[in-house]
């Protein structure tokens, strides 16, 4: 079908009190070759929404048991990282965000970790080629030496070091630690200990030299550097995710908080699509609610809470899939069984 031709239904439809996506409401590719191009998207869901609003993203509504807050409040108490373990979809990296909006700590630092993470990646990061390129153009135009600070940033970690005050510290995730290198750990141990590291690039700087304005991770702010050495007033609220692929050795276990997040049931369940969908979104989700319990405890294969509201969120807004078709679509394991299994 033509653009034209698209474009006159549209409006038909419209003069006509229907819905332009024709008689199936929701769908608004067609898969036909009709073209509407002034057809306006559904609202997203909540947990998917940017840029709406000014100011940072707000963190999306998130509950866990009074039990696992207790030992977020004992890792808050201690200034402990809080190591926290448990399957995909369980909100692990989500309670660093929720932690940060509770308490109005500001936006939360974020280091996501694959397996050629090294400690400095989260520290700091020195530019020294597009320096030395830099200073022999300056030397060829008479100019001054450029500053050292515009080509050295300090990573998530670092940041949040440099950045919390006494009273008000950073809030930094360290997602997925367990993908990292085996030695990544225990290199954290001593940042951890001694809430401070040095940047040998700015240790060796003539005494003349002292102080150096450094680049912040995710803003265009600088940190006044003394000597070197970058050290925190307040430790950072570390939560430290981890999906249970590897051990850790047990002296970085000593450090740490361990939070293990269990699976929510039925009850909490409710609460979440409450959370996010209101009265309305869990009276049409009842029997999604218990399609997913019995997927996920009777079957095999993994299935996180999010596919659920993507579920619920999808019947609100008039999917006419049924209830087959979005558990189908959206509720589909995470790690499709081997065949032959189960």
């Amino acid at each position: 079908m033509s653009e034209a031709a698209g474009a006159e239904r549209a409006t038909a439809a419209r003069d006509e009190g229907q819905d332009p996506g024709g008689q199936d409401g929701w769908r608004i590719y067609r898969g036909d070759d009709t073209v509407v191009r002034d057809l306006p998207l559904p609202a997203a869901p909540p947990w998917r929404r940017f840029g709406a609003l000014p100011g940072p993203r707000p963190a999306p509504a998130y509950r866990i048991g009074p039990q696992e807050a207790d030992v977020v409040n004992a890792a808050l108490h201690l200034r402990r990282p809080l190591l926290v373990t448990g399957r995909p979809g369980t909100g692990k990296s989500s309670l660093a965000a929720s932690v940060a909006r509770e308490l109005g700590l500001g936006p939360v630092l974020r280091w996501p970790v694959n397996s050629r993470t090294t400690l400095q990646d989260g520290l700091y990061r020195y530019d020294a080629v597009g320096r030395l390129r830099d200073s022999g153009r300056s030397r060829e135009l008479g100019a001054p030496e450029p500053d050292m600070g515009s080509y050295l940033r300090l990573g998530p970690l670092g940041t949040a070091l440099a950045t919390g005050r006494a009273g008000r510290p950073r809030v930094l995730l360290v997602d997925e630690l367990d993908k990292g290198d085996l030695d990544l750990p225990n290199d954290l141990l001593v940042v951890f200990e001694e809430g401070e590291f040095e940047i040998p690039e700015l240790s060796r700087l003539p005494d003349d030299h002292p102080d150096v304005r450094v680049m912040l991770t995710g803003t265009r702010e600088r940190h006044l550097v003394h000597r070197g050495v970058i050290g925190c007033q307040e430790f950072p609220v570390t939560v430290l995710t981890s999906n249970g692929e590897r051990d850790f050795p047990p002296a970085f276990l000593r450090r740490c908080v361990r939070l293990d997040l269990p699976e929510p049931d039925e009850a909490r369940l409710r609460e979440i699509v409450r959370a996010h969908l209101g009265e309305e979104g869990l009276r049409a989700g009842e029997d999604l609610i218990e399609a997913f319990l019995h997927r996920r405890d009777h079957d095999r294969g993994a299935l996180a809470t999010d596919q659920l509201l993507n579920a619920v969120h999808l019947r609100l807004g008039g999917a006419e899939l049924g209830r087959e078709g979005l558990l189908g679509t959206v509720l589909r394991p995470l790690e499709e069984p081997e065949p032959g299994l189960g």
